[in-house]
C-alpha cells in the first residue's frame, strides 16, 4: 500500500493537494509508510508557524492540523 496526504477543502471534500513538480509537470505525491506522510504533514505545519512566528505570514493565513490526514491509495 501507499499512502497520500490529503487536504480538507469546502468545495471538493477530503483530496490530494500534495504533489510534485518535475520538469513542469505536477504529480500527486505518495508516500511508502504513514509516517512518511504524516511527517510531511509536521513540517509543512511547522514551517507556516514559524512564518507566521516571523512575521512573514498573517495568523489568519495559517492552517489546523485537523484539515489534513494521511489516507490509504492503491500502489499504481
Amino acid at each position: 500500500m501507499k499512502y497520500e496526504v490529503q487536504h480538507y477543502t469546502l468545495c471538493d471534500g477530503w483530496i490530494n493537494t500534495w504533489s510534485i513538480e518535475e520538469n513542469g509537470v505536477s504529480t500527486p505525491e505518495v508516500f511508502d509508510s504513514k509516517e512518511e506522510a504524516q511527517a510531511e504533514i509536521d513540517a509543512f505545519l511547522q514551517e507556516i508557524a514559524e512564518e507566521i512566528e516571523q512575521g512573514e505570514r498573517d495568523p489568519e493565513n495559517g492552517y489546523d492540523a485537523e484539515d489534513f490526514r494521511v489516507a490509504e491509495v492503491q500502489a499504481n
